[in-house]
């Protein structure tokens, strides 16, 4: 099942249950998978891992939201954008724990024979591309900086 095809399935219920909070941010989502497929050049369907991009990219966008609402004391707002974070979530791939996403880089790094921080670029291009979905492009810079200075 596609995620729109999810995504439409959801929007129904939400709206039957009267859920005006989860029915905006199942709107936002399809809105993002709407403008991707009718976007210039596009073939009209988005592939699976162009909508896992899509989905990261918004919570990476409501996560930042909510901490600059929380800095500037409107929590009212940053609970908005949490609660969106948390509906979005719900259709990403499952999250790498912290041990799980080093124990993926330590086979990468050892796959690739790279031996110090020269070789980041070349462990970062394989990491990510393995790894997209499941753990943040931050969090696995800075395990592989470590990993490398080690």
């Amino acid at each position: 099942m596609s995620l729109r095809v999810q995504i439409d399935g959801d929007i129904k219920k939400a709206m039957l249950a009267k859920n005006k909070e989860e029915l905006e941010a199942l709107r936002s989502i399809k809105s993002m998978i709407l403008l991707a497929e009718t976007e210039k050049g596009g073939s009209g369907d988005v592939l699976a891992d162009a909508e896992n991009k899509l989905l990261m990219k918004a919570a990476k966008q409501r996560k930042e939201s909510a901490d600059i609402f929380s800095q500037q004391g409107r929590n009212d707002l940053a609970e908005r954008e949490l609660f969106q974070l948390e509906v979005i979530s719900r259709y990403l791939p499952k999250q790498l724990s912290e041990s799980e996403l080093i124990g993926e880089l330590k086979n990468i790094i050892s796959e690739l024979g790279a031996s110090g921080p020269q070789d980041m670029g070349k462990v970062m291009g394989t990491a990510t591309k393995k790894l997209a979905g499941q753990a943040d492009g931050k969090l696995i810079s800075d395990h592989v900086k470590k990993l490398l200075a080690s």
